[in-house]
């Protein structure tokens, strides 16, 4: 099955990230495809490389983007929810990338399931 997913919660204010990212996992793990992980709202939050939790605490950022190089996933967030938090391309994580709501679209059209994540 191929897998699309949305992320709308930033990634230490809410379980959201932490969920998806480990749904994303268990689904190439038991052999499905993860074909696109669209970060919107808040969940924009998930692709800054500006993020630094203690040693102690999981990366969540650093996460995503160790599947999207590992596993080919393409991480897209939203233009719009990115510019009004102050994310640009220069700020953006490895593996991430911006582009607009059509690229949802696309993977509503393009996957099985499109699995969301968040309020």
């Amino acid at each position: 099955m191929k897998f699309g997913i949305v992320v709308n919660e930033g990634p230490y204010q809410h379980q959201a990230s932490d969920s998806a990212y480990l749904f994303a996992k268990a689904a190439i793990a038991a052999g499905h495809e993860v074909w696109r992980v669209f970060f919107y709202h808040d969940g924009v939050n998930n692709a800054s490389r500006l993020t630094e939790p203690p040693q102690d605490d999981r990366n969540i950022v650093n996460r995503w983007s160790k599947l999207a190089d590992e596993h080919k996933v393409d991480l897209v967030v939203c233009v719009a929810a990115a510019l009004r938090r102050g994310i640009k391309d220069e700020n953006l994580a490895a593996g991430f990338r911006i582009s607009g709501l059509g690229q949802l679209v696309e993977a509503g059209i393009q996957c099985d399931r499109l699995v969301t994540f968040g309020d």
